[in-house]
């Protein structure tokens, strides 16, 4: 029985994350729908990341198994055929080892989040970025951030209703820069826990709006304590950019800032 790998991208704004649940939309959803209808079979497919109600993704990557083999390239049109006009695309697809998992063999993933720094609202790219009117200083927050960097307990960042078994974590990359009006951050680990990202962005903005200071932040994280959080970023600015399957990450390689 072959099994498939397929690189997806799609914007959250219309689902309830990516997770299948009983009678509400979910990209989850939708590409076991699109799996049935070319190929007849019922199936739940495994992915790298289980993205939030309205967090998007370039680089999600899905694995499943079909008894029939067909060409990665017909698999890939199939899909696509039947997720339109769903705001999902299956970019690549291949055959892989048996032992192949988009969740348990990935070794690392990296997020991107978009913040529009600037008084007038996005028009072009409303529900892909958080607006923030208030002038942000980048180099403020790329320093902040600097303290997130390593091996921590992240329990300040970690949702109440995550369901990790543990909150420590590994943070290789935390990079935050400007890019015209734009405020980009970038995160790169193994895993992240439910709402790291967008906890830790939050975060960096008060400090980059001037009420937090690196400090402020560098205490937030050894205080271990979720109350001790600053805002939690909004889901729309935050994308799912890639995953990695090899023993040691690149992550370099994969980050534009």
């Amino acid at each position: 029985m072959p099994r498939y790998s397929c690189l997806v991208e799609y914007d959250g704004r219309p689902y309830k994350g990516f997770q299948a649940q009983d009678n509400l939309p979910t990209v989850q959803g939708s590409l076991e729908r699109a799996i049935l209808g070319f190929s007849g079979e019922t199936l739940r497919i495994t992915a790298a990341g289980r993205t939030d109600t309205g967090v998007h993704a370039s680089g999600q990557v899905i694995t499943f198994d079909l008894p029939k083999t067909y060409r990665p390239d017909v698999v890939r049109d199939a899909m696509n055929a039947y997720l339109i006009p769903e705001p999902i695309a299956v970019r690549e697809a291949a055959i892989v080892d048996d032992d192949f998992s988009a969740r348990f063999s990935a070794t690392g993933r990296m997020y991107l989040y978009r913040i529009l720094n600037r008084r007038a609202p996005p028009a072009l790219e409303q529900g892909r970025v958080w607006h923030v009117k208030k002038p942000l200083d980048a180099e403020v927050m790329a320093d902040a951030a600097q303290h997130l960097i390593g091996r921590h307990d992240f329990t300040t960042f970690r949702d109440t209703e995550c369901q990790a078994a543990s909150p420590i974590k590994t943070l290789d990359i935390a990079r935050v820069k400007r890019v015209g009006e734009e405020i980009h951050l970038v995160f790169a680990s193994r895993s992240f826990l439910h709402r790291q990202v967008r906890s830790m962005t939050g975060t960096l903005v008060e400090a980059g709006i001037g009420r937090w200071t690196a400090a402020d932040v560098k205490a937030a994280l050894e205080a271990r304590d979720r109350r001790a959080c600053g805002q939690v970023a909004p889901p729309e600015g935050l994308c799912l950019t890639h995953v990695t399957f090899e023993p040691e990450p690149d992550f370099e390689s994969r980050s534009s800032i």
